[in-house]
């Protein structure tokens, strides 16, 4: 008998958790959930404690692991709190994978530790590679730990490239973007967009920064800086191309000519399975493409003078030391911002574009200068807000 592949999700309460949890619920054969965490959900947490009975959980914020470990009391289940244990619950030696659903800063120190101890980690916080590539990349290639993108994304350009016995014939990646909800907005309309209407994407179900960021392509810049690292190509050779309907993922071209593409329907159930399943195609509870019934696709250029954060994404990997790290810091800022109905929708390129040209970039920088340039740049955008609003 195969033995259970030992499992932590971390920040089971959002999106991509909770549609990992999916993941195991369909194949408990094949997993054992040894680690929940989630910040502050001491409801949503508890229930998936009780359904999946792990370990240990945690919660980063220690006044809600209090609450949880009163609830969960009598079981047998250890609760912690706190970021550091947050970090410790990444990298338990017994560990076969690490799933570490954690966007922006918070998820960068547990997917560190994963890499560290030599842990597989299904991929999905795009901004440590964007912080911290190189670094990322050098320490799970020490360890042994394996990287398997989660992103739709990233895991078509993986599987495609799995196809491809050698690197050298591969030319360019293309990695689609749906366009956004304001793919054929005018721009001269931005600025009255209100986080709702960004919040509402045409194709997929995520989180509140990253379906922002889908809105103004940050996202898919975002995905260019990781697939830079993750497939070591350079950004000249990664391409951004618009397809609304979502059904191709990204595809690879080849030097002679052909082309390699992954597809299949929108959902982030298929990706996330694939990196835990690894190397399988498990049933995933996903309907069949009919392409037939789709009838056509379509792909188009990025506007980038529409949508200049993908250019700015662009310039930024290209900079490389910590402009990346400056930028995704920025970014974080910026989209807050605009969730809170603090600037308008228009002026996050606009504090972006400023915050980078402030930033004194730090050539091939330790994880520790990569956060802190992090930290510099949201300062920089909150006390940049003053001059746009």
């Amino acid at each position: 008998m195969i033995p259970k592949k030992r499992v932590a999700i971390l920040g089971s309460t959002g999106s991509i958790g909770r549609s990992a949890l999916k993941t195991l619920r369909m194949h408990p054969d094949l997993f054992q959930l040894t680690v929940l965490s989630a910040h502050s959900n001491v409801d949503l947490l508890e229930a998936q404690a009780r359904r999946f009975e792990p370990r240990l959980v945690v919660m980063s914020n220690p006044d809600a692991a209090s609450v949880l470990a009163n609830r969960l009391r009598g079981l047998d289940i250890e609760v912690a709190g706190g970021e550091e244990r947050l970090a410790q619950a990444a990298s338990l030696p017994d560990l076969d994978m690490t799933l570490c659903g954690i966007g922006g800063r918070a998820g960068m120190i547990p997917t560190f530790e994963a890499a560290r101890a030599g842990i597989d980690i299904a991929f999905v916080n795009k901004e440590a590679l964007a912080l911290s590539g190189e670094l990322l990349i050098k320490t799970a290639a020490q360890s042994g730990a394996r990287i398997l993108p989660v992103d739709s994304e990233m895991s078509a350009v993986f599987q495609c490239l799995e196809s491809v016995q050698n690197r050298e014939d591969v030319d360019r990646l293309a990695l689609t973007a749906s366009g956004g909800p304001f793919r054929t907005t005018p721009r001269e309309r931005f600025k009255e967009i209100t986080p709702e209407q960004a919040l509402n994407h045409p194709n997929w179900d995520m989180g509140a920064k990253v379906t922002i960021d889908s809105a103004t392509l940050m996202n898919k810049g975002f995905e260019a800086i990781e697939a830079r690292w993750l497939f070591d190509v350079d950004l000249d050779r990664i391409d951004v191309v618009v397809h609304p309907q979502s059904i191709v993922h990204s595809y690879v071209e080849l030097k002679d000519g052909s082309v390699l593409a992954q597809m299949g329907l929108p959902d982030m159930r298929v990706p996330i399975q694939y990196a835990l399943t690894y190397p399988r195609h498990l049933p995933s509870g996903v309907g069949r493409m009919r392409l037939a019934e789709i009838g056509s696709l379509t792909f188009e250029p990025p506007d980038v003078e529409r949508f200049p954060c993908l250019r700015l994404a662009y310039e930024a990997g290209k900079a490389g030391g910590t402009m990346p790290a400056a930028l995704s810091g920025a970014d974080e800022a910026a989209v807050d911002a605009f969730l809170n109905k603090k600037i308008r929708f228009d002026q996050i390129p606009t504090l972006l574009s400023e915050a980078m040209r402030r930033h004194d970039s730090i050539a091939s920088p330790t994880l520790k200068e990569a956060l802190a340039a992090d930290e510099w740049a949201k300062e920089e955008v909150r006390s940049l807000m003053e001059g746009v609003v």
